[in-house]
């Protein structure tokens, strides 16, 4: 399944150059990501979004590694479309690849590793089914 969240780039979120500095576009990763799980398992099970608990169903992930490449500056109030899709599962991890562009062109994409822990408790432990059919 592919998740597209959108964006508008907003003044403080730039340099005096009108483009956004190069750290916002992980905080744009980070909640395209979080909406990507939550509309996905909110459809799964069949739910609100706003009564998404990823602890209740036994899930919580921690970041592991993320990579990312800068392809052109998205500019004050530019509408960022975040593309957020799984591309590797593993049995306690899995990639997200998250390709962010403006008006059809590519300003930013990255690859996100994420590992399945326990909830409560920092612990690798299997993908949860329910999780893997949400956001497959």
């Amino acid at each position: 399944m592919t998740f597209v969240q959108e964006f508008r780039v907003r003044y403080n979120e730039c340099d005096m150059q009108n483009v956004v500095f190069n750290a916002n576009y992980w905080v744009y990763a980070d909640d395209a990501v979080a909406q990507f799980f939550r509309h996905g398992i909110a459809q799964e099970l069949q739910t609100s979004i706003d009564s998404v608990d990823l602890v209740a169903i036994g899930f919580d992930f921690m970041l592991k590694t993320a990579t990312g490449t800068w392809h052109k500056g998205a500019q004050y109030t530019d509408i960022i479309a975040a593309a957020c899709s799984v591309t590797r599962w593993g049995n306690t991890s899995f990639d997200v690849t998250v390709d962010m562009s403006v008006a059809g062109e590519q300003v930013f994409d990255c690859v996100i590793t994420y590992v399945s822990v326990t909830p409560g408790a920092p612990q690798p432990t299997p993908i949860p089914d329910v999780v893997k059919r949400a956001l497959a």
